[in-house]
């Protein structure tokens, strides 16, 4: 089940039942000004739209005012009404987010809207409802205040793809909508003929009666003229990339870890060169983030002096209202939930538990351990050997194999995981870092060696503190014998004392909870029912595998938290996140000479590579 932290509760931490039903009470948030106009704008977009293709729609009153009007007016009004009306229905989101550039965009809109509705339909109400619209943007300016997204020319071709679909569909749309204009009965090949030639420009093999000839093709032409001229921007306008992690930020933030990075097993995640960061005025805190898809998610606790934790997110919440970015944290601890909640009015859900193994309390003896010792014993039988070293005390040529296996053995086309990944091996600034590796020797029987020599299984821990690690990355050969990430774990932790590391963070289980209560008796209806779906969801995103495995080395857990601002906003950081984890991606071509492992994108949250 859901865990609530309740913002309101600025104390200790009560039960986590109190925490649900004060959550539960709390009503939705106002709707705010540009939403409003949002809607406002999408409206009148709508109706443009409307204007420019369905003729029924254009009867006014006024066409009598037709006849004092010139000839080709008309079409090039209806083309106008048309660009107008698809141009705001694309500007909405962005006046819902109290963006500058929309509301420039959408006040030089409208008065153009109003005109060609006027022109077109002779229409009163096609005049007053824009120029009412454009009051209230005039007359709450100051509301949208919203900086620009980064962004980058691949938004040109996105741009292309999407208003390429959406020209084809809404031109099919308008060739239709004349059938009493139309000569003769053309196929469905036919009007796709004419609405591709139309967005060129070219007469299509359609006939019309009339006026409506040159209606249809201005209408298409304008379509096609959108499409080019807004691709055209996004290809040449200023790029502004995704923020990164600069030298100096990643100096400061070692030395923030290097103080206080005990705290918390996540913060040298902090490290992926794919974030951005904002620290405290004081410097002893920071917060690390990237933006997707409008959300601006942090993962993890704020990285530094717990004292300083406040400034710094002061510091992320000016920047997401700057930017109207929507605020959320992932993965944060318990402590982390509460002082966000607590400094920004922010709520919080229990969205997994973290399994850390304590190596003084860890042994492979007693019954509760005894298919991962049988495993453990099965596997060295077949002539497996394993290393723990750390990165500073391998060879550059053994790193560079090991991070060409790790890519090699990876089981989706990208690397998955943002809050608990690292995005990288071997790296010069990492030496502490932890890797364990198992090799085995080719036999007679196994045939020559494949292109990674003996290894056969990689796990990379990076320093959690001066005594600990957290696993970053589990990968094994598929050829090789089931069991390798639990012989490398166990080897980890056997080793451990020898590297003085006292505790290690494993894999994050999302809503153990709800599967460990699910399936023990007396579980209500409610719950079961709940367990029933992450058990069916587990088959795409490894749900239940992973909680079972992190349990065989019977951890202690440790809660984690999404931060979120309201219930609404839910489904679109539930869909950045996934995003950033890597679970939905839009493959990108990579630059020549940039090998997978080498690049800095996100890799995975450890999932099981088996």
């Amino acid at each position: 089940m859901f865990v609530r932290i309740d913002a309101q509760n600025r104390g200790t931490v009560p039960g986590r039942l109190g925490r649900v039903v004060r959550g539960a009470v709390r009503g939705p948030r106002p709707e705010s000004v540009p939403a409003w106009i949002a809607r406002a704008g999408l409206l009148v977009g709508l109706l443009d739209v409307a204007a420019g293709v369905f003729p029924r729609f254009r009867h006014s009153r006024m066409h009598a005012l037709a006849q004092v009007l010139p000839g080709t007016l008309g079409p090039y009004a209806a083309a106008l009404a048309l660009s107008c009306g698809v141009l705001l229905l694309l500007l909405a989101h962005g006046l819902r987010r109290r963006k500058r550039r929309a509301w420039r965009a959408t006040v030089v809109l409208l008065p153009l809207g109003a005109c060609a509705q006027f022109a077109y339909r002779h229409s009163l109400a096609g005049v007053v409802i824009p120029l009412a619209l454009l009051w209230l943007l005039v007359r709450h300016r100051g509301e949208f205040d919203a900086l620009p997204d980064p962004r980058s020319r691949w938004r040109a071709l996105a741009n292309l793809v999407v208003m390429g679909a959406g020209s084809l569909l809404l031109g099919l749309a308008i060739v239709s909508a004349h059938p009493d204009k139309l000569a003769g009965d053309p196929s469905l090949a036919d009007r796709l003929a004419h609405v591709l030639y139309g967005l060129f420009g070219v007469d299509g093999p359609l006939d019309y009666t009339g006026r409506t000839s040159s209606t249809v093709a201005f209408s298409l032409g304008a379509l096609g003229m959108l499409t080019a001229l807004t691709t055209i921007y996004f290809a040449l306008r200023p790029e502004h990339p995704a923020a990164s992690l600069t030298e100096d930020d990643e100096a400061r933030l070692r030395a923030l870890l290097e103080r206080h990075g005990a705290r918390d097993s996540l913060g040298h995640f902090a490290l992926r060169r794919d974030k951005a960061v904002v620290f405290s005025p004081s410097g002893k805190a920071a917060v690390c983030y990237r933006v997707v898809s409008g959300v601006m998610l942090a993962g993890g606790d704020p990285v530094g002096d717990v004292e300083a934790w406040p400034g710094a997110i002061e510091r992320f919440m000016d920047e997401a209202r700057a930017h109207s970015w929507t605020p959320a944290v992932m993965g944060c601890s318990e402590t982390g939930g509460e002082v966000w909640t607590r400094e920004t009015g922010l709520d919080a859900l229990e969205l997994g538990d973290e399994a850390v193994v304590d190596v003084a309390d860890f042994s492979l003896a007693g019954r509760p351990m005894r298919n991962v010792r049988q495993m453990v014993k099965r596997i060295e039988r077949a002539g497996y050997e394993t290393r723990v070293r750390r990165v500073r005390d391998l060879s550059p040529a053994e790193l560079d194999r090991i991070r060409r296996a790790a890519d090699a053995w990876r089981g989706t086309d990208t690397e998955r995981g943002f809050s608990m990944a690292l995005g990288r091996i071997g790296d010069a600034a990492d030496g502490d870092c932890l890797i364990a590796t198992a090799h085995k020797a080719p036999d007679a029987d196994s045939g020559p060696q494949g292109p990674h020599g003996d290894l056969k299984a990689v796990l990379h821990f990076v320093p959690w503190g001066p005594d600990g690690v957290s696993l970053d990355l589990m990968r094994r050969d598929r050829a090789a014998d089931p069991g390798m990430n639990e012989l490398l774990i166990v080897t980890a932790l056997q080793a451990a004392p020898r590297h003085g590391i006292a505790r290690v963070s494993l894999n994050f289980a999302m809503f153990r909870s709800a599967l460990a209560r699910g399936e023990k008796i007396g579980a209500g209806p409610v719950l079961r029912a709940w367990r029933g779906l992450l058990v069916f969801l587990s088959r795409w995103f490894q749900i239940e595998s992973l909680y079972k495995f992190n349990a065989k080395f019977r951890p202690r857990w440790e809660p984690r938290f999404v931060v979120y601002g309201s219930p609404r906003d839910l489904p679109r950081i539930g869909w950045a996140a996934m995003q950033a984890e890597g679970f939905i991606t839009l493959p990108r071509p990579r630059r020549p000479g940039i090998h997978p492992c080498d690049a800095r994108h996100p890799p995975h949250s450890p999932t099981l590579e088996a």
